[in-house]
This record gives structure tokens, sequence and C-alpha cells, in this order.
């Protein structure tokens, strides 16, 4: 057994246009301009934020070197080492002889 739903006859009952509006959720004639501009900065400012959340997601700390970029080279830091007076110069000689002679990790 199927129902069906009552239908209106004709538009003629519906006789004014404002009442069409309402009927077909057109309210108060329209959005108007502001409500647009807001609707058009609000859609604008959505899909920025979710550019930047993705390009924050996948963004990488690396170089184009491959190393991090937050990483530096220990032979950088010994040299920071021995110009701030933390080592002599035996130990700094000792010391970047050892890291040269070292093989590079992969």
């Amino acid at each position: 057994m199927t129902t069906q739903l009552p239908t209106l006859a004709n538009d003629s009952e519906y006789t004014s246009s404002k009442e069409k509006k309402m009927f077909m959720g057109w309210y108060h004639d329209g959005m108007g301009w502001a409500n647009w501009l807001v609707m058009a900065l609000s859609m604008a400012a959505f899909w920025t934020l979710v550019i930047f959340a993705v390009a924050a997601i996948f963004r990488s700390n690396r170089d184009t070197t491959g190393k991090a970029t937050g990483q530096q080279d220990p032979l950088d830091i010994l040299d920071q080492r021995f110009a701030r007076g933390e080592i002599d110069e035996s130990e700094y000689h000792t010391r970047a002889a050892v890291l040269r002679s070292a093989a590079p990790r992969t």
C-alpha cells in the first residue's frame, strides 16, 4: 500500500509573490549585499585555513640537503665550542680528527 503526499492543485492558491517566496524558502526578498559579502569572506577564510592546515601537516622540516633544519654538522658544533673556549686546542684537534675519520652516516 502506497500513500501519496498531498499536492497543491495549482499555484493559484499562492497568489502573491511574497507568499511564493516564503513557500520556496526565499525569505525577506533575498540576503542582501552585506550578507553575500560576509558569506564570501567566510568562505575565503575557511578555505585559507584548510590550505594552511594541509600545508602544516605535510610540510617537512628538512632542507634541500636532506638534513633536518635544526640539526647542525658535528664539526660546526666542535668549532663553536672551541670558539667559546669550552675546549682547548689539543682536544679540538683530537675530536676533529675522530669526526673526520668517521664514516658518514646514512
